[in-house]
């Protein structure tokens, strides 16, 4: 049988939600078992692909092949979506599709070696989701925004690096302040208020550190902002800002951000990984 796969990319942390709150993309990696010819735009991938090593964690059987757009070491989820990719496609290739018993193993041996559920869960499940251990639930969204997303051009991150930067313990006030805004963050897409989000990505316990390293980010999450954006964030571990905004007003915001990246026009994927025909 033919297997091929697309994935989402993602955002996660969304401000305060650390290693909690995932949002999927409409930018996808697809993924796929060669048989015969590889399709146009794809590679091959080795044993050391990470892509592979998830494919032969659940059985799968043959070699790789990977199409993706999505950019490495940005912050837009880009090992955790081929890590579903990999291990989505050795599930139906076993299992000849992919069942919500089939995603849940997807799920839980991506967030084995993701180390963190929040890019995968979004990846795997699609929407906004909030994902603690093995639990994942969906929030629902009052709002259908454009995301404005901006990658600078001549800088990545890698998550280790930039994780090993952040303080092991925190002050109780901190706490307080993240828990708060997340909790906002989670109220106000549900209910629809979009005023609220501006505050609710606010973030003391990871952003700080993380835009000392890539000042320009700061400078695009400040843009953002003026140009009328609804809220925006530091996706993932950087250096890619994102931003939520009214779809009429995307483009006034993609003009506002520094010259020094550039801008892609997307929305939020309702689903995740997903059999293609």
């Amino acid at each position: 049988m033919t297997v091929h796969v697309r994935v989402p990319a993602t955002s996660a942390n969304l401000g305060a939600g650390f290693d909690v709150l995932g949002l999927a993309l409409d930018l996808y990696a697809d993924i796929g078992v060669v048989d015969g010819a590889v399709p146009d735009g794809a590679r091959v991938v080795d044993s050391h692909h990470i892509a592979d090593i998830a494919f032969r964690r659940l059985g799968g059987t043959g070699e790789l092949w990977e199409r993706s757009p999505i950019p490495m070491g940005r912050g837009l989820g880009y090992s955790g979506a081929v890590r579903v990719g990999g291990a989505a496609a050795a599930v139906v290739q076993r299992d000849g599709s992919l069942t919500d018993e089939g995603r849940r193993e997807v799920f839980e041996l991506t967030t084995e070696l993701e180390h963190h559920p929040d890019n995968v869960a979004a990846s795997v499940y699609g929407g906004l989701v909030a994902a603690v251990g093995t639990h994942v639930v969906p929030v629902p969204l009052g709002f259908a925004p454009a995301v404005v997303v901006w990658v600078p051009d001549a800088v990545t991150t890698s998550t280790d690096k930039s994780r090993a930067t952040l303080a092991d313990t925190v002050s109780r006030a901190d706490a307080v302040f993240n828990v708060g805004r997340a909790a906002l963050f989670v109220a106000a897409c549900a209910s629809g208020d979009t005023a609220a989000l501006a505050t609710a990505v606010e973030d003391r316990l990871h952003q700080p550190a993380r835009l000392a390293l890539v000042p320009e980010s700061a400078r695009a999450i400040a843009a953002a902002g003026e140009a009328g954006a609804w809220a925006a964030w530091l996706s993932g571990s950087g250096p890619t800002v994102a931003a939520l905004c009214a779809p009429e007003q995307a483009d006034t915001v993609a003009a506002a951000l520094p010259p020094t990246g550039h801008v892609k026009l997307l929305g939020i994927a309702p689903a995740g990984v997903v059999e293609v025909p």
